[in-house]
């Protein structure tokens, strides 16, 4: 697939026949399942928390809930991390953090994400605990220590900071670079 590096701004300008013919390519019955997902990415072998992680966003978009990710799906999800606006991403954020789809997220939900993106990324600049704190401190602004998406959205983007570590944490350029290079492992 061409020489994209790490640029991927040019990625969705890219012939839908290219791309069609690339995930066939990766997936030859036109579905990738989470199993299949994992090994795309290298992900085989993960502790509890990080395959957690990685199960969530794959259901996330999963958009039909049918098991697998089909070319429409996989499109949707890429076009989403390169080219969605702020809002979609944040209501793409809520809906991988509120892991008992009760319309809500809580403290514990955001822990165990947050945790698991650490064991992923490796990236310990800051406590998944101080992560967590952070947000319901600024956000939670009536203390019942859930977020609604409505107040998690109006919140996140009240707060340049909260943003900020919103964008760097759920940065998924890294995965999509080894999709588009089309690395398997």
């Amino acid at each position: 697939m061409g020489n994209h590096g790490s640029n991927l701004d040019d990625i969705l300008a890219e012939d839908m026949h290219h791309w069609y013919n690339k995930f066939m390519k990766e997936s030859p019955s036109g579905l990738i399942t989470l199993f299949e997902l994992k090994g795309m990415l290298g992900l085989q072998g993960m502790n509890e928390n990080a395959t957690s992680y990685v199960d969530q966003v794959f259901f996330t978009f999963d958009m039909d809930g049918d098991g697998y990710i089909d070319f429409v799906e996989y499109i949707a999800a890429i076009s989403l991390m390169l080219k969605g606006e702020i809002n979609q991403k944040l209501k793409w954020y809520f809906k991988l953090f509120d892991q008992d789809g009760n319309g809500k997220i809580d403290k514990d939900e955001l822990e165990t994400i947050f945790t698991a993106i650490q064991d992923i990324t490796r990236n310990q600049d800051v406590t998944p605990e101080e992560i967590v704190s952070l947000i319901f401190e600024k956000i939670d602004i009536n203390g019942e220590g859930e977020l609604t998406l409505e107040e998690f959205i109006e919140g996140a983007k009240g707060h340049d900071d909260i943003m900020e570590m919103l964008k760097k944490m759920m940065d998924l350029t890294p995965v999509l670079i080894i999709i588009v290079q089309g690395i398997v492992v």
